[in-house]
């Protein structure tokens, strides 16, 4: 009985040795096609032009980086306008903008529009500095604010302009934006 016995649990473990070799050859041969797949397989990554460093997004916040290249972007997208390119230019800034801050923001853009529809005054900035804060964030360009009306150059102003950005998940879009006005008031009084 006892042969019966030790033969039947040694046939089991053959039978477990057995199914655990075929198990292990399947997870090989299944490793080395993945392999070869992931080895052969065509990457994709997306490039933006004048990228200094790589950029994540991180749900933690936004980086320096990150938010500097944006404000660069926007900055050149909402401050350089002509009569030609006014529809593009205000379906641009409300594709950046916020979803709360759209109705606000579209109906300073319609005011632009219409002074500018029809005329020839182009309006052109030079960057020359920025400052950002990711705590806040907030961003302020600082640059050449040049008007052209047809080909005479009518004013030249250094000007600076505040950009405000919202965070929700991993998208930063654009809630406002405006020229900042320097304080004339006398601090003493």
């Amino acid at each position: 009985m006892d042969l019966a016995h030790s033969h039947a649990l040694g046939q089991r473990v053959l039978r477990q040795r057995n199914l655990l070799a075929v198990l292990a050859a399947v997870f090989g041969a299944l490793s080395l096609l993945l392999l070869t797949v992931a080895g052969t397989r065509d990457r994709e990554v997306v490039l933006q032009p004048l990228l200094t460093s790589p950029v994540t997004i991180s749900s933690s916040g936004v980086s320096k980086d990150y938010l500097e290249m944006i404000t660069r972007d926007v900055a050149v997208l909402t401050l350089n306008r002509s009569p030609q390119n006014l529809d593009y230019w205000m379906s641009a800034v409300l594709a950046i903008t916020h979803p709360r801050a759209q109705g606000e923001l579209k109906a300073e853009l319609l005011k632009i529009v219409d002074e500018q529809r029809g005329s020839s005054i182009v309006q052109v900035f030079t960057l020359r500095s920025m400052r950002v804060d990711t705590t806040a964030l907030i961003s302020e360009v600082t640059g050449e604010l040049i008007t052209i009306v047809g080909n005479k150059v009518v004013s030249r102003e250094v000007r600076t302009f505040r950009y405000s950005w919202e965070y929700t998940g991993l998208s930063l879009k654009l809630i406002g934006f405006g020229m900042v006005v320097a304080d004339t008031r006398n601090k003493d009084s």
